[in-house]
């Protein structure tokens, strides 16, 4: 598994661009396929906290998440009963046309 990553990593759409070499350029503080992230060991801000505290203006809408997963549930259900309903009729039909024949 490990030597497919390595040549996934090496051999790509640009290897050609890739191996042609590149002009000098000053160094930069940061890599250039850096992104930006906060580690974990980094607390939260105040703006962050804020965001994350429960807000009491939305407190009336938080029935409406359990409402959509009985709603879903319900569709789910009734698609199955809706799908095995078809598949008894195509055997009931099967059925009574093979008894029919003989």
């Amino acid at each position: 598994m490990a030597a497919f990553r390595r040549f996934a990593q090496t051999t790509t759409l640009f290897g050609a661009v890739r191996s042609a070499p590149q002009k000098e350029t000053l160094p930069s503080p940061l890599p250039t396929n850096h992104i930006a992230r906060r580690g974990y060991h980094i607390d939260l801000g105040a703006r962050e906290k804020a965001l994350l505290e429960e807000d009491p203006a939305l407190k009336k809408f938080k029935s409406y998440k359990n409402n959509l997963k009985r709603v879903s549930k319900i569709g789910d259900v009734l698609t199955i009963v809706v799908v095995a309903a078809c598949a008894y009729e195509l055997y009931a039909v099967a059925t009574v046309r093979k008894e029919q024949r003989h």
